[in-house]
């Protein structure tokens, strides 16, 4: 069998990616995901933690000794220097470990091998995955995923929107878009018009 293709997965926020990398996982894709490779790379008894209480101390420490995440969170972002540095530790983490994950999943011979990273676009590295896929809706039906999802007011939810780059703008660095603003079975026939198109197997 020939090596899997390797594609990449982003997004705009509550336009549906998780959705669609489900919908993949369920035709036999493998998926990494970012956003668990970065609580790896921070479990207790990783380097990744040791290097974070290294450099912030034992008070960013869960009673039972995991990463107290809102501690972390309320250092890095009310200090500029703190973020760049935590980062600085991060990101050369993840990206190790997602080059793992990514070998590990190819080694099983999948159909296809998803990474699936929210930041993608924003990290500086979807050219390394390419095809790249992103996953679109319009403003307003973020809007509403976001109120409806998250519980938020008006303002909040456009402060949201407003802080990430715009999905349009994602949309054109990509190979192939998927339009998640309708209903559940129009993004589910578009997921396996990708399928074929990717994998030249029929979807579900």
């Amino acid at each position: 069998m020939s090596r899997p293709t390797l594609i990449g997965l982003t997004g705009g926020i509550a336009c549906g990616k998780s959705f669609v990398s489900r919908l993949l996982t369920d035709r036999g894709a493998i998926v990494v995901d970012a956003d668990q490779v970065a609580r790896d790379v921070v479990a207790p008894g990783s380097a990744g933690l040791s290097e974070v209480v290294a450099a912030f101390g034992e008070d960013i420490l869960a009673a039972d000794g995991s990463l107290d995440r809102e501690k972390l969170g309320a250092i890095a972002f009310a200090d500029p220097a703190a973020r760049a540095r935590l980062e600085g530790i991060l990101h050369p983490a993840i990206a190790r470990e997602s080059m793992v994950q990514l070998a590990d999943a190819a080694a099983q011979k999948p159909p296809l091998v998803v990474y699936d990273a929210a930041l993608l676009i924003e990290a500086g590295r979807y050219d390394l995955f390419r095809p790249l896929v992103v996953v679109t809706a319009p403003p307003a039906v973020q809007m509403r995923r976001l109120i409806e999802r998250d519980g938020l007011d008006d303002a909040a939810a456009q402060a949201r929107v407003a802080a990430q780059m715009p999905v349009a703008d994602k949309a054109k660095l990509a190979d192939h878009v998927i339009d998640n603003g309708g209903t559940r079975a129009e993004t589910e026939a578009r997921v396996d018009a990708l399928w074929k198109t990717l994998t030249g197997e029929a979807g579900q």
